[in-house]
């Protein structure tokens, strides 16, 4: 069965030592990106949220870190994540190379966009 977790200060705290210093940085940047924002834990793993509504999702696996969903965000930003794409839906950050948490700040900030658009 699953580990649950209340928190994501617990989530990230279950995880390799490694690995928590790269989920910390992800959380610290989508949260600096999105203004106003805060964190919970949304189906098992750590969720970015706007005034209730869950914006971006993050999670650490064996071998990866991810982030979910994937936003649009036109031709160049595709070409930008095209290296990391895994599904429709998900990025996909190989541990043990550099972390682009520059284009994780985008994605949060595009995905916080299509939120406030969305009127909520």
């Amino acid at each position: 069965m699953a580990e649950h977790f209340d928190t994501v200060d617990d989530y990230i705290a279950a995880q390799p030592g490694d690995v928590q210093t790269i989920l910390h940085e992800i959380r610290r940047r989508a949260l600096a990106a999105v203004p106003g924002a805060a964190d919970r834990i949304s189906y098992g793993i750590p969720t970015i949220t706007l005034d209730g509504h869950y914006v971006v999702y993050f999670a650490a696996w064996k071998h990866h870190v991810s982030v979910y969903p994937v936003p649009d965000g036109g031709e160049d930003f595709e070409r930008e994540i095209a290296l990391f794409r895994s599904a429709k839906g998900t990025l996909k950050f190989p541990l043990g190379k550099p972390i682009p948490y520059e284009l994780i700040e985008k994605v949060a900030t595009l995905l916080a966009e299509r939120e406030r658009q969305r009127g909520y």
